[in-house]
Formats: structure tokens, sequence, C-alpha cells
């Protein structure tokens, strides 16, 4: 039978739509596995940023690190040269091992994958290292739950695009650095400190048989671990493999790389990811603070006292050397910076008062200041102030006063001085946090009633080391010093460093063999804050000034700790540290300063050699006789409320005045009545109300005046 015309012509048409339907699935297809643009190898590079920065040491070596990225623990770009030989074989041996010579896509493992898959075996995956890392550049071609056809020849293409625009060597450096490793560390840089303890270049053979067994499953357990890692290193004893997997697993390693000696610094210092510093600190003087105010809080006891600091600066240049804002052990707020919290001086102060008067020529070394009760009124109340011992020593020179750290002879100097005039002076000084004025602080500023920083304290002491002048401290190497300003007269400073290093002056307060008493010359003054809540050491040498805090950050007392038993120890042994083997020098006294043989009639100290700047030298000082002093009221002082007793007759509750100084002739007049002769002890008989008591002299001119109240 003959063929029939009509079918002859349907085939080229079938045909045609056949090729139709090929094109339109082929473009189909091509658009559902186009994968996402890839980014250049130097693109990749430039985009890298670390989620942590650097601390270094004067000489470049690692002090600390600080973690300012939380999504992913990234260390710096480590190049392929900087890889272990071993990691980099045994990866590509384990993952990809036709890797050098397959063009993105290892068609030969995909076809004995497929094989083996018909076949019903246990195929091996065949995915190529550019696969993996077409997919750490462009997550979405591996998202959870695709591990479908479409999704793995997605992947192949962007491979192949990587493999024409990249080198091999290129690929897998950027593979080491992009692939995501157990816990937060990605790469192999955060990878081999935080798993293994060393740098990439410093892994042997059982490191990289461990790295190349993480890669399929980052989070195994160590028996898992150790089995793959036993087959990649076809070792025939697995036992010092399934060790280092279990050493791996328990994260002890990642402690051991980062030194974490100056975390404090770090904080205050790094500021954002990838950022290196390096700072003025030098890491034997940082390790020996660290040493030794770890050893002192835990002699002290964490009952007793918790935290502590230390700051060293170079007094010539004013570099930081040694910065400690803690050491942890039982501190329950180990991450506030200890040297750069605010806390009360105490004492602290006293050396830049009397600077302040011994400069204005007011008073000097052998001046005598008086050590008796004294209620001063001020605008917010009485106020009486005591001794650390509350005894008081009588006539005291003011070089006794002042290395015995007395409190009322320190208030009576800032009554010579001036509130406000003492405030700007330590203003200048560097003491920052004094934002009030005087009148705010009153007379409590003789004894360190305003909060100070530790580096606040370590500068301004340092001025007295630098002969009176300021400059501030920098923390960076290479910074650029700024001038030093003349803040105190150098006779002065002189003077007051003379006074701080003179072991037999402060004998009486702190025995003659203190923990400030070191074996060359050096000066040191200690304060404790109302409380016991703070105690200062802070004293320096021909070289350096040493700053040192111990207390609760959290502000509670501390128990049973004091100047010489808290701080001073720690102050003690960062000296000996720093001048091993090199004993501080005594400074040259400077022009302007004369020393005079003197001696002091009245008081319990001997004859001596006494430094006074020149123009103001005695031989001979003692206190005032009674009659050269201003006649005033000195009980009741102006300002008191006293209360009735109503229980006590009213005749027993006389109050007694008591005046000062030469009042023959004088009268005293109360409420504008006759009280009596000023010198003949007259007793007010009180009554509830506000009273006005009058001193007046003989020719009836008021000489003294106080107002009080009886309740």
């Amino acid at each position: 039978m003959p063929p029939i015309p009509g079918h002859r012509r349907r085939w080229p048409h079938a045909l045609a739509w056949a090729a139709l339907a090929a094109l339109v699935l082929t473009t189909a297809a091509h658009l559902l596995t186009r994968p996402p643009a890839m980014p250049g190898y130097a693109a990749v590079r430039a985009d890298w940023k670390p989620s942590e920065a650097w601390l270094y040491d004067r000489d470049g070596q690692l002090l600390d690190s600080e973690r300012i990225n939380f999504e992913r623990r990234r260390l710096a770009w480590v190049s392929l040269k900087d890889i272990s030989p071993a990691v980099r074989e045994t990866v590509v041996a384990a993952e990809d091992h036709r890797f050098w010579s397959h063009g993105g896509v290892d068609w030969l493992a995909i076809a004995s994958a497929a094989r083996t898959r018909w076949t019903g075996g246990r195929s091996r995956g065949a995915s190529t290292l550019p696969m993996q890392l077409a997919a750490f550049l462009a997550p979405d071609l591996a998202q959870p739950g695709q591990r479908g056809w479409l999704a793995k020849i997605r992947q192949m293409r962007a491979a192949q695009v990587l493999a024409s625009n990249w080198t091999h060597e290129q690929m897998l450096e950027a593979y080491f650095n992009l692939l995501p490793l157990r816990g937060e560390a990605q790469g192999i840089g955060a990878g081999a400190q935080s798993l293994f303890g060393k740098t990439p270049g410093e892994m042997n053979r059982t490191d990289a048989a461990l790295f190349a067994g993480l890669l399929p499953n980052p989070a195994a357990k160590a028996d898992a671990l150790g089995r793959r890692a036993c087959r990649i290193a076809k070792a025939s004893d697995c036992s010092a493999i399934d060790a280092a997997a279990a050493t791996l697993v328990s994260g002890e390693q990642a402690a051991r790389f980062d030194p974490a000696l100056a975390p404090h610094l770090a904080t205050r210092l790094l500021d954002r990811p990838g950022k290196r510093v390096t700072t003025t600190i030098d890491r034997r003087i940082q390790t020996a603070a660290i040493v030794a105010l770890r050893r002192q809080l835990s002699g002290l006891g964490s009952d007793r006292v918790r935290d502590g600091a230390v700051v060293v600066l170079d007094n010539a240049t004013g570099e930081v050397l040694a910065y400690v804002g803690g050491v942890g052990l039982k501190s329950t707020a180990a991450a506030v910076d200890g040297a750069n919290a605010r806390r009360q001086a105490g004492s602290t102060l006293k050396p830049h008062l009397y600077a302040q008067v011994i400069e204005h020529g007011w008073l000097t070394a052998a001046s005598i200041l008086d050590d008796s009760p004294v209620q001063l009124d001020t605008a917010s109340g009485l106020y009486v102030p005591k001794n650390y011992d509350h005894s008081f020593k009588g006539p005291v020179s003011v070089r006794s006063a002042l290395a015995s750290s007395l409190n009322v002879p320190a208030v009576r100097t800032l009554v010579i001085d001036d509130v406000q005039e003492f405030r700007d002076r330590l203003w200048a000084l560097g003491y920052h946090g004094l934002v009030e004025d005087g009148e705010y602080y009153g007379f409590s500023l003789a004894l360190g009633s305003a909060e100070v920083s530790l580096v606040e304290q370590a500068n301004a002491f340092r001025t007295f080391a630098n002969h009176g002048r300021w400059s501030p401290v920098h923390f960076r190497i290479g910074e650029k010093a700024a001038p030093a300003r003349q803040i105190v007269n150098p006779a002065a400073a002189f003077i007051v460093g003379d006074i701080l290093a003179d072991a037999s002056a402060r004998a009486d307060a702190f025995g003659e063999d203190s923990a400030l008493r070191l074996p060359f010359w050096a000066a040191a003054k200690t304060g404790t804050s109302k409380g016991m809540r703070d105690n200062w050491c802070v004293g320096w040498s021909d070289r350096y000034t040493v700053a040192v805090w111990v207390g609760n950050l959290e502000g509670d007392s501390m128990r049973a700790v004091s100047g010489t038993s808290g701080a001073a120890p720690v102050w003690r042994d960062v000296m000996m540290a720093l001048h091993a083997g090199s004993p501080g020098k005594a400074p040259t006294m400077p022009d302007g300063v004369e020393a005079r043989q003197i001696s002091l009639p009245g008081t319990r100290e001997p004859p001596r050699r006494e430094y006074f700047m020149r123009g103001t030298a005695q031989a001979e000082m003692a206190a005032a006789p009674q009659v050269s002093r201003r006649p005033r009221i000195t009980s009741p002082v102006s300002g008191s409320v006293y209360a009735l007793d109503p229980d006590i007759p009213i005749d027993r509750q006389s109050l007694a005045v008591l005046v000062s100084g030469e009042v023959t002739g004088f009268r005293l007049i109360l409420d504008k009545k006759p009280l009596g002769d000023a010198d003949t002890g007259a007793q007010i008989l009180p009554r509830p109300g506000v009273h006005m008591l009058t001193l007046v002299d003989p020719g009836g001119q008021i000489i003294d005046r106080v107002r009080f109240t009886v309740r």
C-alpha cells in the first residue's frame, strides 16, 4: 500500500515541536540551575573582617585580644604559605584528591558516585573543594534541605565559574579561611588557635588528620572524630589520635593561646574588628605587676578584699609600662576596670596640698602644726576631722604631719591655703573628676573626699618625680608627647618627695620597717578612704611611678586592711622588680632649696637637718605661745546644735565657754547681755532657742562671734 502523504507532512512538525520542547526544557534547566554571581578573589580578601582586635606590647608581642564581632569568631586572613603543608595535603586528600587537576567539578567522582548509587552501594560524596567554597561564598547554594540534583548542579556551575577565574592556590586559600569549624570559629586561623592552641603553620600531621576529620561534621563527639581522623591518617595505632581528639573537644587549648595579660586595657583601646594597637606596655613589667597583685589578694583572702589594680609609668616619657585593671580571682566585678574607675582618694591628696602651701611660703617642712581637736563650721554643717587612730600628737612639724598622714594638721593646712585654690591645683594635676567648685568639697578635700582614678593618681605623683612638671600619659607607641607644664614649684616638689621618702618621719605611724621602706631611694604615700572601701599606695623612684589600689569594686568595706597591709606590699614588690640590679637614686637638690640644721622645742621631734625653699629657712621652729594667738571662741563652735536631756536637772547641763589666745580684759556677751570676763571660764546655763555669743575686746570692739542652737 502506498504511504499516505499526510503522514509524511506531520514528521517535520513533530521534530520541530520536539526541538522546541528540548530548547524550552534546556532553557528552564539553565535558568533553574543558574548560580549566583561569584565574587573575585581580590574582593573576597578585601571584604574579610576579623571578629577580633589585638593588643601588643612595646616589642610587638601579643598582650591580649578583644572580641568585637560576636556573629562569628574570625582572626586575620591566613595566606596559603602560612598553613602547614601537612594540613594542606591532608585536607586535599580527604576532601578532593583530584583538586589540582579538575576544573571545579570532578566528573570521575560524580560518575563513580552515580554508578555506586545505581548498584546500591555506599557512595563517597563528589562535592569538590571549589563546590564547597562556592557554598561558603553564596550560602543559598547550600540551604538546609536542598540536596536535590538542581541544587547540586547550581553548586557545580558556581564551582566552574570560580575555577575559570581563580587559581587553584587562591581557591584553596579562600577555602581554608571561610570554612566553618567547631563552635563559633570560622577559618583555619581561629580554628587552629581555639582547637589546637597553635598557629596554622605549627600544626603537625596528627593535627591535620583531626582538622580534616572535623570538616564533615564540626560538632562531632570525640570518639567519632577520633575514628574519622584515624582513617584519614591511615594509622595502625589510634591511641594518640583518640587522646588528641578528646583534648580538642574539651576546648582546653583555647585559653592557652591568648595570654590575656591586659583585658581591661584591651577593652579600653580596641573598638573595631581587625584593629591592632601596639602599646607602651612592657610585658615583663605587666607580668610582674599581675603576679604581685595576685599574690597579695590571695594572701589577704576574698573575705577581706577581692579587687585591686596597678599602674606603672615611665617618669621621663609618661609611657604606661603596666596597666592591670584587675586579676579576677574571686572578684564579683571582674569586668570593671579598677585602674580607670573613680574611687575616693583618701590621704593620697595630702602631698599636693602641702606642696602648694610650701611653694607659697606659707609653711615649711619644719613649720609647727597643731594636731589637736578642731571643729569647723561649713555650709553643710559642723565638720570635725579625726586622725586615723583617733589620737592626737599635739604640736608636730609639717614633715611629721605629712609622713605620718595626720588628718587634723592637713585640714588646718587647707584652712591656711584655700579650698578653691587646692581644688584648682588638683585639676591642673589631671584629677578631672573634680568637676565641682571648692565649696562643694569643703575642708574634707584635704582628706581625699573626692573621687579619682588610679591613672590620675600615678600621673599626678609623677609630677613630683619630674620636678613639678606635668604632662599627660600615653598608651600607644609612637604617640607624640605633649609638652610638659610646670605645675608645682621644683623646690616644693623636691621637699615633698624628701618627706615621703623619710622612713624616720613616718616611723610613729607606720613603724621603722614598713612595706614603704625600700633598700634604695623611693617616695610613697598611702591612703584609705572613708569606711575602709579603698586602699591606695602611690610612689616614685628616679625612673618609675607605681600606683596601687586595692578594695572591693562593688563598694563594700574591707576587713582589717590598712595602707601598709593592703596596697603597700604590692607597691613594694613591683618597685623591687623594676629596680632589680639597678637601685633607684635620690634626686639632686634643685636650685631654690637650702638645707639648715634646726631644732624644734616644744615638740617630740629631735634636732635635724631640714630642707627649705630659699628665703624661708629658720634655725628654730616652735609652736606659737598661747598669748600670741588670735583671741577667738573655740567652744561652742558656730553652727553647733546642743540637745538638753530631760532626765538631767537643767542646772547640771551648763555649757562651758572656751576662748583661745590672750584675752585679759576681754568680755563675753550672750544674746546682748553680759556673760562675764573671757578669762574666767564662763558657763552658759542653756535654754532652748538660737543664741549668739560674742567676744569683745577692752574697747568694746567685736573680735569673734558664734551662733549655736539649744533644743
